[in-house]
């Protein structure tokens, strides 16, 4: 799986790719006192329930020096309260018949259980817990610290592309931290210590700096109800807010280069685009048909032509997330095909670009591409977790869930015209960012491959 693959999951959220909207007609929400932001989701159709709680607080919010943290605290939410003992937590849920995880991304981090629904009061029994009790062992920190760096080392450092897409962030933004990787640099992770985590967790872990979003067989006032018992009594804190720099425009183009052990290289380019949210909207909406034009599919050309066609390449993608706190980047990867160039590659994909930017897509190819996204709104529909998943992302990354009724028909809105235009204005050689994977002797160390979704979760 490429990291373009793993990009494309991570947009499991985001338009395009996989999930369309789910109409907000069932969604009811309310706000505690002490502001728990509530978003409850109805779905009857089978008696199961999702809870989730988000925390506006992921690598975005992470100062030089303790980058990784928010990913090393998510481990340490599991290691017991003033009432639990460690692992007990997950113990509980498992006795209970149901499934609990977690992630952290750029923007957030989420907790969250699948249950039946009669359980829904021992999640947020726990959660409410832990929101507020979390207790700091400088022997489960050490323990969960060398856990993250192992993580660090197998899904990053022994993986040559995951390796190649951190250096094409750390080169596409000069001062964002969308520059630093999810998991934190290993000088970090070596450098935090318990004392850190306490502060961090005081800083972001707050009723006032989260939602709660429930989805599945439940009455909303039901589940106002419960989390006022379990959540209403959890005190208002200050949150820390960090000012977060702005990328400055790219005038140039860059480059950079990843030697390491691997067998074939792999090349990866990407211009800065907007997101939803920041003024131009009708912008994002061309740009995600536009990826769909690339990749979506075996249909889609970048498939259809590179592989298929001409063979130059093993692998092509193309991917864009336009639902995010930070700026986006349109992206498009490979690896060439066997006895191809990185070269011959690369000038392949310019080929498909420059051809976005001087002929209209047919309206036929326009057709495909949004009857592809139709289709994805039904069969998101059916997962109760992903519905629940691109509400409290939305929520927790500043978009009202509210646009999701709006997105069908703004993607129905795109012409071949705009399409062209959002072409012309992004992908550009100066707002282009390349790195290119230059194998080198193969090791004896093991391989695994990065976790999918964009984020690092604990299981």
């Amino acid at each position: 799986m490429t990291v373009m693959e793993l990009i494309r999951r991570a947009a499991l959220l985001a338009p395009i790719v996989l999930l369309g909207a789910c109409t907000t007609t069932q969604i009811h929400e309310r706000t505690l006192d002490n502001g728990l932001k509530i978003i409850v989701q109805e779905n009857h159709r089978a008696p199961v329930v999702v809870s989730q709680v988000w925390y506006k607080v992921g690598a975005i919010d992470e100062p030089e020096g303790l980058t990784g943290i928010s990913h090393v605290l998510e481990h340490l939410m599991f290691k017991g309260t003033k009432t639990l003992k460690p692992g007990e937590f997950s113990r509980i849920i498992a006795a209970e018949g149901g499934r609990e995880n977690a992630f952290t991304g750029n923007d957030y981090t989420a907790y969250f259980q699948t249950l039946e629904k009669s359980r829904l009061p021992v999640s947020f029994r726990l959660e409410a817990d832990r929101m507020q009790n979390l207790v700091f062992d400088e022997s489960e920190f050490q323990k969960e610290a060398a856990v993250v760096r192992e993580e660090r080392r197998l899904r990053t450092e022994d993986n040559p592309e995951a390796l190649t897409y951190e250096q094409f962030n750390a080169t596409a933004y000069t001062v964002h931290p969308y520059r630093h990787p999810i998991v934190g640099w290993m000088k970090d992770l070596e450098a935090h210590t318990l004392d850190d985590m306490k502060q961090w967790y005081s800083n972001w872990y707050a009723p006032n700096n989260a939602t709660l979003v429930v989805a599945g067989d439940v009455r909303p006032a039901e589940v106002f109800s419960l989390a006022e018992q379990y959540f209403g009594k959890l005190p208002v804190r200050k949150t820390a807010r960090r000012n977060i720099p702005a990328e400055p425009a790219q005038t140039s183009a860059r480059h950079s280069t990843v030697k390491a052990p691997a067998k074939v290289p792999y090349y990866i380019t990407g211009y800065h685009v907007p997101v939803l949210g920041h003024g131009k909207d009708e912008d994002v909406y061309a740009l995600s048909v536009l990826a769909g034009v690339l990749d979506g599919g075996n249909s889609a050309r970048l498939t259809r032509e590179l592989v298929r066609g001409s063979q130059v390449a093993a692998s092509a993608g193309a991917g864009f997330n336009g639902m995010a706190r930070g700026p986006g980047m349109f992206m498009l990867d490979g690896t060439p095909a066997s006895g191809k160039t990185v070269a011959e590659l690369e000038s392949a994909l310019m080929q498909q670009v420059e051809r976005l930017k001087q002929e209209m897509v047919s309206e036929d190819e326009l057709k495909r591409i949004k009857a592809q996204v139709l289709a994805s709104d039904i069969f998101g529909r059916d997962s109760v977790f992903y519905q629940a998943m691109r509400i409290g992302m939305m929520e927790t990354i500043g978009l009202d869930y509210r646009t999701m009724d709006d997105y069908l028909d703004n993607i129905k809105k795109v012409t071949p015209e705009k399409m062209r235009e959002v072409a012309q204005k992004y992908l550009v050689v100066s707002n282009q960012t390349t790195t290119v994977l230059e194998p080198q002797p193969m090791n004896t160390k093991s391989r695994r491959k990065p976790m999918p979704g964009g984020g690092h979760g604990r299981h």
